[in-house]
């Protein structure tokens, strides 16, 4: 029988904490989330490992839960705090959701596989994440209707980032991606600032990507 508990903590004190992620409300957020819930029932045992996780089993597409460090020095960057409303983009099968519900005001999270929309769904409701709002529709710009975000983290790497999203963000907003594939992916920090967008880069950072971001094919003699 495994002890989620004990492995959570593992999870954050070896994987987490050992890679600069000192944000206390996130860290005790991470703690709190029972993340073997948001994994298809025969990778439970392996919902802690230093690793990306599968989520074919419960999607159509070729998804995956990030890794859990990876996850946490992205979520550091986005500074989440109590009055926040966030929009996570590709939020799969809602484990990221479920801990920036816990330091935010509410969570929008854009998935556009049906079958990870329903199971993210029906987990977040189970476990009471009632301030997160799971909605099935296409990627490509976003959710203007519940903007403006004062964080936006897409979940998976993009080649191309949307104009549209860096409209939809509030002043003073936050926005967080990995642009790029591999490991020579960029994790990057926009931020609105009297209505201009700054942009940095931070860190290399090797994740999944995201589809439907993808840069438009050149014509080549």
């Amino acid at each position: 029988m495994i002890d989620f508990d004990h492995a959570r903590s593992m999870m954050v004190d070896c994987q987490v904490r050992t890679c600069d992620v000192t944000e206390h409300g996130l860290i005790s957020a991470m703690l709190s989330v029972a993340r073997e819930e948001f994994v298809p029932a025969s990778l439970k045992s392996l919902a802690y490992i230093d690793e990306d996780l599968s989520l074919e089993e419960i999607s159509s597409s070729k998804r995956y839960l990030m890794q859990p460090a990876s996850f946490a020095k992205l979520a550091q960057l986005a500074n989440v705090s109590g009055n926040d409303v966030v929009l996570v983009v590709g939020s799969g099968a809602g484990y990221s959701s479920a801990v920036l519900s816990i330091l935010a005001s509410s969570v929008v999270a854009l998935e556009e596989d049906v079958k990870l929309a329903d199971f993210s769904s029906e987990v977040l409701s189970k476990l009471g994440y009632v301030n997160v709002a799971v909605l099935n529709k296409s990627l490509s710009a976003g959710h203007a209707k519940e903007a403006p975000y004062d964080a936006i983290l897409f979940e998976g790497a993009i080649e191309v980032l949307p104009s549209s999203y860096l409209e939809q963000l509030s002043e003073g907003g936050r926005l967080v991606c990995v642009e790029g594939e591999g490991n020579s992916a960029i994790a990057k920090l926009y931020i609105k600032n009297a209505g201009l967008i700054s942009e940095r880069e931070v860190m290399n950072c090797s994740v999944k990507p995201l589809s439907g971001f993808e840069k438009a094919k050149e014509f080549a003699f």
